[in-house]
């Protein structure tokens, strides 16, 4: 039986990566191994490991989060400064999903989504 996915995304600077999802998203650190770091949140993790020489413009990292209360984890990202990516604002989709999204300091993205 399967019973969580954990994505694993590049990042060039664990410094950078810690600081945006501890600081802007309110992620906490679960493990740093050195050119490996865990954080989560909730019931989720995202895995990253090193990859000095990423060029963040060719990079095609995504991840699709769900949550419970988008309006709220939307204003909250907001309220901490936190940008969202320019096509990605909250909306409503064709698909059933109210979702926004957003860009990490390496360029992967981040889609929130709730079921409507």
């Amino acid at each position: 039986m399967l019973t969580a996915i954990n994505p694993k995304l590049p990042m060039r600077d664990k410094t950078l990566t810690k600081a945006f999802y501890l600081n802007n998203l309110s992620f906490k650190e679960l493990g740093d191994f050195g050119d490996y770091l865990i954080v989560g949140k909730d019931n989720i993790e995202i895995h990253f490991f090193e990859f000095k020489g990423l060029d963040p413009k060719e990079n095609y990292g995504q991840v699709y989060i769900r949550t419970e209360d988008i309006d709220k984890l939307y204003q909250s990202l907001l309220d901490n400064k936190t940008s969202i990516h320019p096509n990605g604002h909250l909306q409503n989709k064709p698909w059933g999903q109210k979702e926004f999204a957003l860009l990490d300091p390496d360029n992967n993205l981040l889609t929130f989504g709730q079921r409507i």
